[in-house]
């Protein structure tokens, strides 16, 4: 089947994240080509995995639980270990987000 890919533009968050924690420093064009990149590599890694969870469990949605799976599949130890505590983080800011004050 045809899926519909499209490339995600990380720059304008790149620099973003680069300014919270690196006041004064900057990062040239290339450098930031290339971080591009590599977070849509990760990116279509991550998302394909999940996919074949999703296929192999036979389950109809995507949820956090497979992009968490996947992330613990594809990155090395500490790695992940990082990437699903900042995930669940993002995922619970999300969902407060949602529910009214």
């Amino acid at each position: 089947s045809d899926v519909y890919k499209r490339q995600v533009s990380t720059q304008s968050t790149g620099y973003k994240v680069l300014k919270q924690d690196l006041v004064d420093t900057g990062i040239s064009n290339k450098a930031m080509a290339i971080m591009n990149s590599f977070v849509n590599d990760i990116f279509e890694r991550i998302a394909s995995e999940a996919g074949k969870l999703v296929q192999q469990n036979k389950k109809a949605t995507l949820s956090s639980r497979e992009i968490q799976t996947a992330v613990r599949l594809l990155l090395p130890g500490e790695l992940a270990k990082h990437a699903v505590s900042e995930g669940t983080k993002a995922v619970h800011k999300y969902s407060s987000s949602l529910t009214p004050a």
